[in-house]
């Protein structure tokens, strides 16, 4: 019988009926929900989902919103590296990572971009070299968000430097706890450390922990970056509204916290606002909506009119994250669907930025505990430049949409045909220089 909204909700009802339990722990609970299929309800059901299309899974979601069942913790082994290896990986794979991330065991960091390979991420110099059944791993990593508590990371390598740079990498899950990886924090403009530098110095990996084939890494990359700019672009409109953060943080508390006290701290610290990253704030006007009833602008037409502005921009951007979701699910990539809802993000953020200045006026410069929000808006100021560079730049999303959607014209690269060991790249000296290429 085909799924329809009423059919999935009432399913969804009914399985939470019978298994939320606040007396349950934690480990339990998220146990239970990945074993249902309900903590993704769009991955394929031999892999802990149910196979729904997009619409119907936030249907699904918002069954359990309604009685604020936590789901699966929030970070990059959900968004990002589960549904690599969905798509790429061995089955041998999928049965050690899939399930291990919606139960909170592995929390996971995306080792991609290094200094001298941004935009231009087919540059990357990060070796791994095949030794038996390992591969030795050497080189730097930059920008690499959550590294400090990761226990895997998605690791992007050069395992041929005789091949095109686009040929040459391997893709692989690298577990971070060994000798050879040095993880060291980097502190943003708002005083957090959400990103780190990591450096290796002959960490290994084995042959079995390739995600693709060798040498194929870059397709692999490929649908990394769809799905990132799918989860970037949708925002945090779609899925569990209360998810923490995997890994050793969540392991430590999974069987001595219950349902029912995870979902008190859950909400007290959404009260204060916590300790969340600021770039998590910006998109929702919940907050701003509460501000500008405390300061008296809430019948302010200025005010009113900024946040209309936002609310309507996050909803139509969390539109278009289903349908981009939708391609992919349909065998599809995430193309210019994933790359217009990435660059809405960023006009977003801005607008988070314009409605909290005009509701907080000169308030909004107070970034201690006596500032709006208790700070929260002047640290959001601070971080509305993120959205439009990390996930690919707002100009890298231009090009896409410019040459994917309008027809123009690729940029020339003669860099592609030429082996990489030729090109002067990052640190590399070169017989020829070459013009990176957007990815």
């Amino acid at each position: 019988m085909e799924e329809t909204a009423s059919s999935v909700r009432q399913d969804a009802r009914e399985w939470i009926d019978e298994n939320f339990d606040p007396d349950i722990s934690l480990r339990v609970w998220l146990e239970r929900l990945a074993d249902s299929g309900w903590a993704q309800p769009g991955w394929p059901q031999e892999w802990c989902g149910r196979g729904l299309p997009p619409d119907l899974a936030a249907q699904a979601y918002a069954e359990f919103n309604r009685v604020d069942a936590p789901g699966p913790p929030a970070g990059l082994g959900v968004m990002l590296a589960a549904p690599t290896i969905i798509a790429n990986g061995t089955d041998d794979l999928k049965r050690q990572f899939v399930r291990a991330v919606l139960i909170g065991d592995h929390a996971w960091c995306q080792l991609f971009s290094e200094p001298g390979a941004g935009s231009d991420l087919a540059g990357l110099q990060t070796r791994a070299e095949r030794d038996g059944a390992e591969f030795i791993v050497n080189g730097q990593k930059v920008w690499t968000s959550g590294g400090q508590g990761a226990d895997y990371g998605m690791l992007l390598a050069r395992t041929d430097p005789d091949l095109p740079k686009h040929r040459g990498i391997t893709y692989f899950a690298l577990a971070m706890d060994q000798p050879g990886v040095d993880v060291r924090p980097l502190v943003q403009m708002t005083g957090e450390s959400g990103f780190s530098e990591v450096f290796f110095t002959d960490a290994r990996v084995p042959a079995s922990a390739v995600i693709g084939e060798i040498n194929g890494g870059w397709g692999v990359a490929l649908s990394t970056l769809g799905f990132e700019r799918t989860g970037l672009g949708a925002g945090s409109g779609i899925g569990f509204k209360l998810s923490g953060f995997g890994g050793s943080k969540l392991r430590e508390q999974q069987d001595s916290t219950t349902v029912g006290e995870y979902i008190e701290a859950a909400k007290t610290r959404a009260r204060s606002f916590g300790t969340n990253s600021t770039a998590m704030i910006g998109g929702s006007v919940t907050p701003l909506v509460k501000l500008a009833t405390d300061l008296g602008r809430g019948a302010d037409p200025q005010a009113r009119q900024e946040i209309v502005r936002l609310h309507t921009l996050s909803s139509v951007n969390n539109w278009n994250g289903l349908r981009a979701r939708a391609k992919v699910q349909a065998g599809g990539r995430a193309g210019a669907e994933a790359s217009l809802g990435k660059l809405m993000s960023s006009a977003i953020a801005r607008q988070w930025r314009a409605a909290a200045s005009v509701i907080a006026g000169p308030q909004d410069m107070l970034a201690g505990d006596d500032g709006p929000l208790r700070g929260r808006v002047a640290l959001q100021f601070l971080a509305a430049p993120g959205p439009s560079i990390y996930g690919g730049s707002d100009q890298i999303q231009r090009n896409i949409i410019g040459e994917r959607v309008l027809g123009l014209p690729r940029e020339q690269d003669p860099s592609r045909t030429l082996p990489f060991r030729e090109l002067r790249v990052g640190t590399q000296s070169s017989k020829t220089e070459a013009p990176g290429e957007a990815s």
